[in-house]
């Protein structure tokens, strides 16, 4: 995993974990790499990736077992969306329509370009 700088290393580590949740390749009660192979995976320190679990964990993403390791929460996929949307919405969103009025581009310039977007993903 390349890390930005414009981000916190333990958070590009809980938005990894957002992406195996929603593209389903860890559901629900399936076990999560534990910290040290996190930490080795992403080669960072398990402080660094306790961080991250323990941040999940406050989301009710994961949940620790005691003695056996940690687990995709039963309701994490609906959590993390919302949590994604609220991010895309307070801020995201506002940068996105700043930029197009500085930039001068209107909704159906959007809409034409979404629809193209959509028509060449479901010819694949």
């Amino acid at each position: 995993m390349d890390f930005s700088n414009t981000q916190t290393i333990y958070m590009q580590i809980v938005d990894w974990v957002f992406e195996q949740i929603l593209r389903d390749k860890w559901v629900t009660d399936e076990r999560v790499p534990s910290v040290r192979e996190s930490a080795v995976h992403f080669e960072v320190n398990p402080n660094t990736v306790m961080r991250a679990y323990d941040y999940l964990q406050n989301q009710e993403i994961i949940l620790n077992k005691r003695g056996i390791g940690f687990f995709v929460a039963p309701n994490a996929k609906e959590i993390i969306l919302g949590i994604r949307k609220k991010h895309f919405l307070e801020e995201e969103l506002p940068v996105f329509y700043k930029n197009l009025e500085l930039l001068n581009i209107s909704m159906d310039d959007i809409v034409s370009l979404y629809h193209e977007y959509q028509q060449k993903n479901s010819e694949q």
